[in-house]
């Protein structure tokens, strides 16, 4: 079985695209799974396909990047405007990375609004690998109704629910068709001495060489070809499909690349699991590529004996027979076995770095609907994350509730609907609470005498403190310089503890920071006093300083890195502006051609707003990862208003 996988972004005809190459020959068999990745099996040219398909929603891109761990090549869907070049831009960054051999097909030719020119070029500002022209469109008036074919130089006319017929190459497109042409075999000979030869001495190559050569590079992932068509009317399907089973590499070249790239013995790797997902009753299902012999129920797999094996789409166990490489199957009571993940018959081998999702930005707490759900929620969101790479999941700061980090809003709903219909666990979301500390801003001395008389043994602890502010990011620190054994040394460590402790709230009733305490004085008694009683004067006295030492609000800052194309960059600066956060700068990113990486500084409680504004100025593509940098000072009406919050929430 071979297997490719067709991407790109929404609305550029990739589920028809799939369901037309699947329907040349026969009728396909497709499967979608709870998480949009779509399975088709069909049969072309006397062999077993399958074609991968996942939603162009860029939150679902983790998805297409799993797939690309089974495929043997790819299919990027592009639209035929100019200007929606870069909606392909986060696909042409991932394949590649993944160094998958793929075909750009420009689809919906049938509404040309723009030159194909145009598009190719608007791509290649994002693919450092050569988009190669394969074809180019016949065209009366505003009406494209065929094609060329610029390698055997024959001419298609499309026909509405027929073939296409050869035709001769309309007189009108003969010049246009031998200046692509001349610019094709040009960028051929740049891999070839045979045809820059061939060239030079003004020879014209024969078709069967110049296909040879273009099937060598497509498999050696030298170039992206470029083949057009309008997959609606089946325009361009038989040319697509003969392609990639004439130029796509095999099974093989896959287990070659997926070695090297897990630095695993090529022969050791036996199969890669790339999609999970779980079914109620049923538990987890994991879609795996057989990429060696020997894979059948009970077979050593990853560490552990392989569950059963059933057909991906129905469910069903398949024959009796073994997978042989290159067959797509699913599994069950194998949860061993990770996704997306290379697995040899001993261990499961993380998949390539390039498998990794964009860093969720959307934050959310999840709050279950009931006690019983509450006890479930944990361990269902565990297995959620082990199926979804792009799902983060944490505990909040102070609450300890359950906190999500999901790819944007129409992940979080997938997630919440996963809760709901598989583990049977009902939530609602909520914003997380804003992480806010307060600092002091003048220093305070306090003597605070700690007694108590309760019939027995008493508590007697005397301490003379001071605390001053410590400098931004230098945290808490103690010293003493008591004399004269004013204060044993042995309970000096317990005014320390107690004076932690005070950290924990302070008069805002938010946890202090970057504050110094210094113990300079006390008193002791020789019966009464204990670890305990100075610890109860240090904890009380510190509480007392603070109270006087001028509370001072402070909010959490960010450094933020936005991973955006090169255009977004300049419309970031008044986005960042209108959030108070301060810009940094920006460069090029020199992994991936057209993007930029954008650095700036933003407060803590503009980060929702800010992976809002993202999306919508970038049209989705945009993503940013965040680490905390430190605290500053917040005042006026926005500290005011925070401060009231916390005290209503407190009382």
């Amino acid at each position: 079985m071979r297997c490719f996988t067709i991407l790109g972004p929404s609305q550029t005809g990739k589920s028809t695209l799939v369901e037309k190459l699947a329907s040349l020959e026969g009728t396909p068999k497709k499967s979608v799974s709870p998480y949009g990745l779509g399975l088709t099996e069909f049969t072309f040219g006397g062999e077993a396909w399958c074609a991968l398909d996942t939603s162009g929603s860029g939150e679902a891109i983790s998805h297409a990047q799993d797939a690309l761990v089974a495929s043997d090549a790819c299919i990027l869907c592009v639209s035929p405007v100019p200007e929606e070049a870069v909606l392909a831009a986060p696909y042409l960054r991932v394949i590649e990375a993944s160094g998958t051999p793929c075909i750009l097909f420009v689809n919906r030719m049938d509404e040309p609004r723009g030159r194909l020119r145009d598009v190719i070029a608007s791509l290649q500002d994002y693919a450092s690998h050569t988009l190669l022209l394969r074809q180019i469109p016949i065209r009366e008036g505003d009406k494209i109704v065929g094609s060329c074919d610029l390698i055997s130089e024959r001419a298609w006319r499309y026909r509405e629910g027929q073939t296409s017929a050869l035709i001769e190459i309309p007189e009108s497109e003969v010049e246009r068709e031998h200046e692509a042409r001349a610019e094709l075999l040009e960028n051929l000979s740049e891999f070839d001495d045979w045809l820059l030869e061939e060239l030079i001495e003004d020879r014209e190559p024969p078709s069967d060489a110049i296909y040879a050569i273009s099937s060598r590079v497509l498999r050696e992932n030298k170039v992206i070809p470029v083949l057009v068509g309008a997959a609606s009317h089946s325009n361009g399907m038989m040319r697509l499909m003969k392609a990639l089973r004439h130029e796509a590499p095999p099974v093989e070249s896959l287990r070659q690349r997926l070695a090297t790239a897990g630095n695993i013995k090529e022969n050791a790797l036996v199969a890669t699991a790339f999609h999970a997902y779980y079914r109620q009753n049923v538990g987890k299902t994991v879609f795996v590529r057989a990429l060696g012999d020997g894979l059948k129920q009970g077979a050593l797999l990853g560490g552990a004996r392989l569950g059963p094996v059933q057909d991906p789409g129905t469910g069903r166990p398949i024959s009796a027979e073994t997978p042989v490489p290159g067959y797509v199957f699913a599994t069950v009571k194998s949860d061993h076995l990770p996704v997306p993940s290379l697995l040899t018959t001993e261990t499961a081998v993380a998949a390539p770095e390039w498998t990794m999702p964009p860093t969720p930005m959307l934050e959310r707490v999840l709050v279950p609907a009931s006690e019983r759900d509450e006890t479930k929620l944990s361990e269902t969101l565990a297995k959620l994350a082990e199926t979804d790479r792009g799902l983060k999941v944490m505990q909040e700061e102070g609450t300890g509730a359950q906190l999500i980090c999901s790819q944007g809003p129409v992940h979080l709903r997938d997630v919440c609907k996963a809760l709901a219909e598989v583990f049977h666990v009902e939530v609602t979301d909520k914003m997380p609470s804003p992480v806010y500390r307060e600092t002091i801003s003048k220093s305070s001395d306090v003597h605070y005498r700690h007694r108590k008389q309760t019939g027995g043994a008493g508590q007697f602890a005397d301490v003379k403190l001071s605390i001053h502010p410590n400098g931004r990011g230098d945290g808490f620190s103690f010293a003493e310089t008591v004399k004269g054994g004013a204060v044993p040394r042995n309970y000096i460590p317990a005014v320390e503890a107690g004076a932690r402790e005070a950290m924990e709230k302070g008069p805002l009733g938010l946890r202090v920071i970057d504050v110094g305490v210094t113990l300079t004085d006390g008193q002791h008694h020789s019966v009464d006093s204990s670890e305990f009683a100075f610890r109860a004067a240090g904890k009380m006295g510190v509480r007392d300083a603070l109270a006087q030492a001028s509370a001072v609000l402070m909010q959490p800052i960010f450094r933020v890195e936005i991973h955006i194309p090169s255009i977004y960059s300049g419309g970031l600066v008044p986005i960042v502006s209108s959030f108070k956060g301060q810009v940094l700068g920006f460069d090029r990113d020199e992994t991936a051609k057209g993007w930029d990486n954008f650095r700036a500084l933003i407060p803590g409680s503009a980060l929702d707003e800010l992976a809002r504004s993202l999306r919508s100025a970038t049209q989705g593509i945009g993503t940013f990862a965040k680490t905390f940098d430190h605290f500053e000072e917040l005042y006026g009406k926005e500290a005011d208003a925070i401060i009231t919050a916390y005290a209503s929430h407190a009382n």
